[in-house]
């Protein structure tokens, strides 16, 4: 870039400063990220902030990618860019914006966090004696049995649950409504709970799960008390609610394989939101694979 034109990075730089009250870190980040684009627009011989194109623009973003920078860094890069343009718009310097249509390659998701069955399985276990912590043996059942989310479960009403039939009516996001099954544990723990629930509800009160004041559970409760339980049961990381959903669809697919089955159970309106529980274990992939694909390679018999 000519002199002249990187004298727009200063200007820019104040008009963030006096203008806009952008902190002196947020400045200096901005003012890296132009610096970068400056230098790779003089690699190629662009005179002239408006000689910058999409596709340019593009190239420089790739080039950061190869490199090495994250998809995060990069984002913050164009952001930069495209905040630089609109105030060279402003001024009449550019008609312009180069950064419009372009995006930073997808950050990859991360996985949510679950716990094994054997971590599962202790922090479950333990004794019943008193009311609350018969309610919240039925709400972590609850949970882990049927892939509830929180909000499912602290909306849940009397008429939600069918013990005999093992089935729980959900209304979930969107106000779908699905039927899931529970497991016999879960239906153990809720029948507890209700001789317990009796002794604390006000009269017409409907909801399931309710406080020591008798009044329904709000969600931030619930959260308390599963973040309690995970230290008291020694569980060694920070146990939230919907982690229990996450090992629900975790532990499903381990064992069936069934992605579709998972995806109704858990209520996604799009598969592509349940394929981020496929990150199974590759051992387990792995002998699936041999047990099952007529050319895994198998050891015929007595060889």
């Amino acid at each position: 870039m000519e002199p002249a034109e990187r004298e727009w990075i200063d200007r820019f730089s104040s008009h963030l400063a006096n203008e806009r009250r952008m902190s002196p870190h947020t400045l200096s980040a901005y003012r890296q990220d132009l610096l970068k684009l400056a230098e790779f627009g003089a690699r190629r011989r662009l005179g002239r902030w408006a000689a910058l194109d999409n596709s340019q623009l593009r190239t420089f973003a790739a080039a950061l990618h190869g490199a090495g920078s994250s998809p995060r860094s990069i984002q913050r890069r164009l952001s930069a860019v495209r905040t630089f343009y609109e105030y060279l718009m402003r001024e009449g310097h550019c008609t312009h914006n180069p950064a419009l249509d372009v995006r930073a390659p997808k950050t990859k998701k991360r996985l949510p966090a679950t716990l094994d069955a054997d971590q599962m399985g202790r922090l479950l276990a333990f004794r019943v004696d008193d009311s609350l912590s018969a309610r919240d043996k039925a709400i972590m059942e609850l949970f882990y049995s049927s892939g509830l989310r929180l909000t499912e479960l602290v909306g849940l009403n009397l008429a939600a649950v069918d013990l005999a039939d093992r089935t729980v009516r959900v209304q979930g996001k969107g106000n779908k409504t699905r039927i899931v099954p529970m497991g016999r544990q879960a239906v153990d723990a809720l029948r507890k709970w209700l001789k317990e629930r009796a002794g604390l509800v006000k009269p017409g009160e409907n909801v399931l799960f309710v406080g020591r004041s008798g009044r329904p559970l709000s969600a931030r409760a619930v959260q308390l008390r599963v973040g309690s339980w995970g230290r008291r049961q020694g569980i060694g990381i920070h146990v939230h609610p919907h982690m229990f959903r996450h090992s629900f669809a975790t532990h499903l697919l381990e064992s069936s394989g069934d992605l579709r089955g998972v995806q109704e159970l858990l209520g996604h309106a799009d598969i592509g939101t349940t394929q981020i529980y496929t990150h199974l274990d590759f051992q387990h992939l792995a002998s699936v694979y041999e047990a099952a694909h007529p050319r895994a390679g198998r050891r015929p018999r007595g060889a």
